[in-house]
């Protein structure tokens, strides 16, 4: 009776422990927890696939009883809306960032969603897992993130670098699926300052930020893990170890005597969930959440669960005050009931945007900052995101930002390195009145190699030349001419930037527009032609439907002589120069 007595207060003790895990800060404890509830209680697991999702229609989204900063801002859309200033004047300057997509699923060195692939049999990340670190129900994912260290990992050495490219702000990763946080997290503590690296990454990126007057802004993307982490909760199907189960269905009592003792592996992979019709197979296709609907039969944590996310969000505006926050997904937001929201619906969003303006304001006298909604309709107070491709036409709706890896999200080895596919995105976005982010992969030990570095290079060398032409301008009247196929504007393909982009062929009568901050008209070629070649924009053609007068000066930027050119009926004509040291695209600008 004693040592049941005993066995289950060592129980108790190391929940509590787990739930209140906090690194030391200026010397003294922190206890920071009062707005998140105990984890709750979890209920007997049911059979796989026993139980139907709730119905999220009919669901009442749940209102998080979490305070905000005081403000014109309540936690809702419709007071975002109404209070929203529109879009910073420093967001329509930049133009060009670098997304900062680092973090320790970089140690599987098998691309985007390594953490969720190594624990499926089908995956390269599964098989590069086996010989790296061996089986994931030996050695999981928790494993890799103690291991992870990237020494090498300079945010202010990076940050300069990326200046020198020609970016203007950094997006900086906060927190992938996979529930890791990179900055010294008060509610979470599966964090870099606790386990691994043991280093405050978003404080370092921060500090190199504000030194090199770099806008910035932390992206976040635990919304997803509940149903992304699912696959920690399976086994082999063949094979030696088949049937035994990974990692992810280890508790906290099961670390006694180990190196994560007193870290509850449920606050990093959280629960199965599979009992719920349709999440199991869901969780082994290659995209997919879980089906839509409503965790009915975990409310109390589903509810706990979106209480976390949103006072990490929280947590991270109060300590870093970053120029935006970004959230991940594929419909109107987190917390929806539906794709990638499935699971409740609650109001944490426009919660965590409320108290993100109203300390802006309290803190700038003004509201320079936005919020990322990843594929959410115009909404005053969000900037949405086209990842991997650019829109066919001119769009503003609403102020937005192309973003796209080189090769992938995370590091994997034989990545295509081509300035000349990041200038091109580049060109393709501003002309459609967008932004564009960039990511370069970041090698595991926190460095990028030679192939980066020359590229960025060559990017900076072009943004040099022609940032008049970038930096601040609006879209024209329309993005651009050239070849049509199958009745649109050939453009860059979409998807992530690889070999096929670096050998996309364009032809010298491609053309892309933009309107400088200047006034100036400005005509990027999307090739370097050879010298003496005779150009013609038809868009700008004596009769054309664009222009209140007529054209009274070309120049080419960057060259410091006169060019021939002349305005005629079809089109402007322009004779390039006798020397044209260029490099992937030249620009005309045009009075």
């Amino acid at each position: 009776m004693k040592t049941k007595f005993f066995t289950s207060l060592l129980f108790v003790l190391l929940i509590v422990l787990s739930c209140n895990k906090k690194q030391k800060t200026n010397g003294s404890f922190e206890n920071n927890l009062d707005l998140l509830p105990p984890f709750p209680e979890i209920s007997e697991q049911l059979p796989l696939n026993s139980v139907d999702m709730g119905d999220w229609q009919s669901f009442p989204e749940i209102e998080l009883d979490i305070p905000i900063t005081e403000g014109p801002f309540e936690p809702t859309w419709e007071s975002i809306e109404d209070n929203y200033p529109g879009e910073p004047a420093w967001l329509r300057e930049a133009k060009f960032g670098i997304w900062v997509h680092f973090g320790p699923q970089s140690a599987g060195e098998s691309g985007d969603w390594y953490a969720r692939y190594l624990y499926k049999q089908d995956k390269i990340a599964y098989k590069n897992h086996l010989e790296k670190y061996g089986h994931p129900s030996e050695f999981g994912y928790k494993d890799v993130l103690n291991l992870w260290n990237p020494k090498k990992l300079d945010p202010a050495q990076l940050t300069k670098i990326y200046k020198d490219a020609g970016a203007r702000f950094l997006m900086i990763q906060g927190v992938h699926h996979d529930n890791y946080d990179l900055w010294n997290s008060r509610y979470h503590p599966w964090n870099s300052v606790n386990i691994g690296p043991k280093r405050d990454f978003l404080g370092e990126w921060a500090k190199a930020c504000r030194k090199n007057k770099m806008h910035f802004g932390v992206t976040f993307h635990h919304e997803y893990t509940w149903w992304w982490w699912q696959t920690a909760f399976g086994s082999d199907t063949k094979g030696e170890k088949a049937g035994i189960p990974y990692d992810g269905h280890l508790k906290l009592e099961d670390g006694i005597g180990k190196w994560w003792e007193g870290y509850d592996p449920r606050l990093l992979y959280g629960i199965d969930l599979r009992e719920y019709k349709g999440v199991e197979e869901k969780a082994h296709q290659d995209w997919s959440p879980a089906p839509s609907g409503i965790f009915e039969n975990h409310l109390e944590y589903a509810k706990w669960y979106t209480t976390q996310w949103a006072l990490r969000m929280m947590d991270v505006v109060e300590h870093y005050d970053p120029d935006f926050i970004y959230t991940d997904g594929t419909v109107q937001g987190p917390f929806t009931g539906i794709g990638t929201g499935t699971g409740i619906k609650a109001n944490a969003m426009p919660l965590v945007m409320a108290d993100f303006y109203n300390k802006t304001l309290k803190r700038r006298n003004e509201v320079n900052t936005f919020s990322i909604v990843k594929f959410r309709s115009k909404t005053n107070g969000t900037v949405n995101t086209e990842e991997f491709g650019i829109p066919d036409e001119i769009k503003t709706d609403q102020p937005w930002i192309g973003e796209a890896p080189v090769g992938d999200w995370f590091y994997a080895p034989n990545f295509t390195y081509d300035s000349g596919m990041i200038i091109r995105y580049i060109i393709e976005a501003i002309a459609r009145d967008g932004n564009a982010a960039v990511s370069i992969a970041i090698l595991p030990d926190g460095s990028i190699d030679e192939k980066s570095l020359e590229m960025l290079k060559e990017v900076g060398d072009w943004m040099k030349q022609n940032g008049e032409a970038v930096y601040g301008s609006r879209a024209w009247n329309i993005p651009g001419e050239g070849e049509i196929v199958d009745g649109k504007l050939k453009m860059l393909p979409g998807g992530a930037l690889r070999d096929k982009h670096a050998k996309f062929e364009f032809s010298k009568q491609d053309f892309r527009f933009t309107k400088g901050k200047n006034n100036a008209l400005y005509a990027f070629c999307m090739i370097v032609p050879e010298a003496g070649t005779k150009l013609t924009i038809k868009s700008l053609s004596k009769d054309n439907d664009f222009l209140e007068k007529p054209i009274k000066k070309v120049q080419l930027v960057g060259h410091k002589g006169k060019i021939r050119w002349e305005q005629t009926n079809n089109g402007l004509e322009i004779v390039c120069p006798n020397q044209m040291s260029y490099k992937t695209s030249i620009v005309f600008k045009i009075y």
